[in-house]
């Protein structure tokens, strides 16, 4: 429907992911039997290299621009596909259901997180103003607040409801910035950045990714250019998540949480390039709250007013 519509190389960009999109869901469905075996059996444990599928990384490798690949911009569209299907499955069919099929949907959806890690790293390496650029993230961290616990019946007053799951990724996301210009100042001393990185961890705790978004940025962006230890260390920090969500919320929806690692391919195939369309940035700002406000009123109207997933009132 798009083609002959759209310049070609913005052609491209956004076709692409949606085909890529295509083919990791055909991947995921054939992990599908593996989680549903694991669930019946109790057991939580799983090989993360099988799981991934992905092959080895080059230690040390350096990240080259290129065109081929896929882009930044390409990237996002993907990470916010996979959003927007795990967010709308979360508000029409609520409380955690163990139907094959809405487990797919899940497992789509943790390919957004990682891939939006990356990128703020990459962002943050990227930026011409670091002000603007974490200014950016905190406006939507507050605009992000009230549109993610609007759409999942959450109260707009932090921790009335305890302290998992009370605001939205974007708070953590902007602490991972922080972090990451914390930990590069050479004025503060070693104890002093790892009191400043626990200060962060903390203050993201309530967040959607709590802590490990903060801590999963900053691997990403201090291992930038080993793409092995980059992901490696990420995917420790997906499992100790996995583990506590398993233990506190749900236990097959915590073992979901490992197939985050299915974004790696498409994570080892950015070509370091932001791709085509300037005003693609403010598409993804705009994008988010926006859809999630559409969740708040199919669930209003599915359910009335109330909660949905973990957090909700």
């Amino acid at each position: 429907m798009l083609r002959g519509v759209l310049p070609f190389a913005a052609e491209n960009d956004i076709v692409e992911p949606f085909l890529i999109f295509v083919k990791c869901s055909k991947m995921i469905l054939e992990q599908i039997n593996a989680v549903r075996a694991l669930a019946k059996s109790g057991g939580f444990c799983y090989t993360v290299s099988n799981l991934l599928g992905c092959g080895n990384a080059r230690e040390g490798e350096k990240m080259e621009q290129t065109n081929k690949g896929l882009s930044g911009n390409q990237l996002k569209l993907i990470a916010m596909l996979a959003m927007t299907v795990d967010h709308f499955t979360s508000v029409i069919w609520p409380d955690y259901p163990r139907d094959w099929w809405i487990l797919l949907l899940h497992i789509i959806g943790r390919m957004a997180a990682p891939i939006f890690w990356f990128m703020v790293a990459e962002g943050y390496h990227y930026t011409r103003n670091l002000k603007k650029y974490a200014g950016r993230l905190l406006l939507f961290a507050v605009i992000g607040h009230f549109a993610y616990n609007f759409a999942f019946g959450i109260p707009f007053v932090p921790l009335k409801t305890g302290v998992f799951n009370q605001t939205s990724v974007m708070w953590p996301l902007f602490l991972g910035v922080v972090g990451l210009y914390t930990v590069e100042r050479p004025e503060l001393t070693q104890w002093q950045k790892t009191l400043a990185v626990v200060a962060l961890t903390l203050l993201a705790f309530p967040g959607d990714w709590s802590s490990i978004a903060v801590l999963a940025i900053l691997e990403i962006g201090q291992n930038r250019g080993d793409f092995r230890r980059q992901m490696t260390r990420m995917m420790l920090w997906v499992a100790m998540y996995a583990l506590i969500y398993a233990l506190f919320i749900d236990p097959v929806y915590g073992i979901l949480q490992l197939f985050a690692g299915l974004t790696i391919p498409l994570l080892k195939r950015y070509n370091g390039t932001r791709g085509a369309g300037r005003g693609m940035k403010y598409l993804f700002y705009l994008y988010y709250p926006a859809h999630l406000f559409l969740c708040g009123l199919v669930r209003i109207l599915l359910y009335g007013n109330v909660g949905v997933m973990v957090g909700g009132q």
